[in-house]
């Protein structure tokens, strides 16, 4: 079987891949080696910026299979029959470390998953937990700089870590799961997702209600002690995942939801926009809709893991976003980031490219025109809207319900202080679900910690951690003290 011919990026033949042309044996490169120059210089831009967060990632292809139809909730395409199947990409990932760092960290994980649905993408960008540690996103960025290396010593900080956490109660409950037996998956396929913002559905009725997606791993729970997360391979996640699909063992997911109408939004005594509260079971039960299964390696890890590009601004008709202040804030910053990272064009790379038709206006920047699209958005007709030309894009209003408008009756633009809210109850809550063992791990991971922070650091956080339960904030200022 005769090998296929190498070339130049621009397609030439190459006919040596191993010698550079020079003056004699001994003498210098000459200025005409220019496939030479064409090696090392894609060789220098062969990487772009990470992540700052959710940097260290696996990701896989897969299948949505819906099991319950919800199209008295929405009008989304891929949510209206049983057995409908919608082809899905998921990216895990731990948060704060970068692309080289271990996967075994104590840290949330990524769980954002991509929906490549007939009325174009949706994207679901969760983690492995159901709440987050801030609910205003303006103190995101200080939240990640106090998780993240010294400036100057670039090592972990606890004292920075804590410190954030003593001025910040709001993060309490999520640190209390952080610091929990579930601060370390043993794998990827061994641990829940969540969309962790709430978002909205709308039905052909123009009826909203508010909705958390979930997604509960088939394979069981499995988490590792620090001890045992020492001893893992640094990319031990990542290859247990690839490993299992290449074998056939596809890992799956039980697809639930819970649901809040509007009218109980109004009055339940929980802010359901909250991203530091969980909805109660008891008053909002999950129901399973579907199943979604991972059953497909990448081919490129850089084309398709590294360029995937999730986006909570990715939404579809009869999906739509919330009043969660944290949401909000992602659904600007998230596409920013990606048009920062991989270019303004990022959404006609196969990876992100929707599955369906796609029709705009946008023209030019970096790498436009790629063919991927089965529409074009890069041809020869006009470039503006509104138009005389019939074969080009316009906004559909046929058979299309608009989301419904969102009631803000007496709101006033200003500055909320919710100093004063409950930040205790459901972090004790959790605390006292626990078991004894899971107490103690508990315990022992915030001390190992918040021992090496100051005595002003420590004694705010053993104050708050009373506050939501008086045996947890005395087991843990006893761990500091031994």
């Amino acid at each position: 079987m005769s090998k296929t011919t190498l070339t130049t990026s621009a397609g030439a033949p190459v006919t040596d891949d191993n010698n550079s042309i020079s003056a004699g044996e001994r003498g210098p490169l000459t200025f005409d080696n220019h496939y030479l120059f064409e090696k090392l210089a894609h060789f220098n831009r062969e990487r772009i910026p990470e992540r700052v967060v959710h940097a260290r990632g696996t990701g896989a292809y897969g299948t949505f299979t819906l099991s319950k139809s919800l199209k008295d909730h929405t009008i989304a395409d891929f949510l209206q029959s049983e057995g409908e199947q919608t082809e899905v990409f998921l990216r895990f990932s731990t948060v704060g470390g970068g692309q080289d760092s271990s996967d075994y960290a104590r840290d949330p994980r990524g769980f954002a998953v991509k929906f490549y649905t007939k009325q174009g993408n949706l994207d679901v960008v969760g983690n492995n937990t159901p709440v987050f540690f801030l609910r205003d996103p303006i103190k995101f960025p200080d939240f990640i700089h106090s998780q993240k290396k010294n400036p100057r010593t670039n090592l972990p900080d606890p004292q920075a870590v804590y410190e954030f956490w003593a001025n910040h109660p709001q993060s309490l409950h999520q640190m209390t799961i952080l610091m929990s037996d579930r601060g370390i998956p043993a794998s990827y396929r061994h641990m829940h997702g969540f969309s962790s913002h709430t978002l909205s559905f709308w039905n052909a009725q123009g009826e909203r209600v508010w909705v958390k997606w979930h997604f509960k791993s088939n394979q069981g729970i499995k988490t590792l002690t620090d001890d045992e997360a020492m001893t893992r391979p640094a990319f031990g996640a990542q290859q247990d995942l690839v490993e299992a699909i290449d074998r056939g063992d596809y890992p799956s997911w039980a697809v639930k939801l819970q649901i809040m109408t509007e009218e109980q939004a109004a009055s339940y005594h929980i802010n359901p926009f909250d991203l530091t509260k969980i909805w109660p079971h008891k008053d909002f039960p999950l129901q399973e809709v579907g199943t979604l299964e991972l059953n497909r390696n990448v081919e490129n890890y850089f084309a398709e893991t590294e360029q995937a590009a999730f986006a909570p601004s990715n939404l579809v008709p009869g999906v739509g976003a919330s009043p969660d202040k944290m949401l909000q804030a992602r659904l600007l910053a998230y596409q920013d980031a990606h048009r920062y990272r991989v270019g303004v064009n990022h959404n006609q790379l196969p990876v992100n490219s929707p599955r369906c038709p796609v029709n705009n206006y946008q023209r030019d920047g970096q790498m436009a025109g790629c063919p991927y699209h089965s529409g074009s958005v890069q041809g020869s007709g006009a470039n503006f809207y509104p138009n005389d030309r019939a074969a080009d894009g316009a906004p559909d209003v046929s058979d299309h319900v608009p989301e419904p408008p969102l009631a803000l009756s007496g709101a006033a633009a200003t500055r909320y202080d919710t100093s004063d809210d409950d930040h205790f109850t459901q972090a004790g809550d959790l605390y006292r679900l626990m078991n004894d063992d899971q107490k103690r791990q508990l315990v022992g991971n915030i001390a190992g910690g918040l021992s090496q922070a100051d005595a002003s650091v420590q004694e705010r956080m053993v104050a708050l951690i009373s506050r939501c339960d008086a045996d947890y904030g005395a087991q843990v200022k006893a761990a500091i003290n031994a």
